[in-house]
């Protein structure tokens, strides 16, 4: 098979995968990065959002060969002890349920205040079209406005880690 090669979670990495196969199955078959997940397989759900190059992107439909070359970081590579300031106040504003949606709304999330310091909530709305079944929708717009106050040096959040989790090499 041919060989992709392209970076992920800042690591030169190099697939021996169809060209054809989504980015989504590389991660998670082939590198077992498994905080990306499959939703619907169509780009709609945006469970399986990664940053792509800085822009949040769906995974399920980047196909490997697309991905040549590019900068991936997935949720495993945003903070390894989940102390990115979304998922801090997605924790503070308690805008968790099941939790299988997370990854993708979070990588949205990390994408939109790195290109956005100060969004409205119309903003938000607009960049996270992701799909929630537990509707925390109006704790998610919450969430992401604290987020980016506290990415801005305006507000902090105590809140820690969940309990055993710990960085690797920590």
């Amino acid at each position: 098979p041919p060989m992709a090669r392209l970076t992920v979670n800042n690591q030169p990495v190099q697939y021996r995968l169809e060209d054809d196969t989504p980015l989504l199955w590389a991660l998670r078959d082939g590198a077992n990065l498994t905080g990306t997940k499959y939703g619907c397989g169509t780009g709609e759900c945006g469970a399986c959002m990664v940053i792509v190059d800085g822009q949040a992107m769906p995974s399920c439909t980047l196909l490997l060969g697309e991905a040549e070359g590019r900068n991936i970081t997935t949720i495993e590579g945003l903070s390894s002890d989940r102390s990115h300031p979304v998922q801090q106040a997605l924790v503070a504003e308690q805008a968790i349920q099941c939790g299988f949606c997370t990854p993708g709304i979070v990588m949205a999330a990390a994408a939109l205040l790195t290109a956005n310091a100060n969004p409205a909530d119309e903003d938000i709305a607009k960049a996270i079209t992701n799909i929630c079944r537990c509707g925390v929708y109006p704790r998610l717009i919450r969430a992401i406005q604290r987020a980016a106050r506290v990415m801005r040096g305006e507000e902090t959040i105590s809140a820690a880690p969940p309990p055993a989790i710990t960085a690797p090499g920590a």
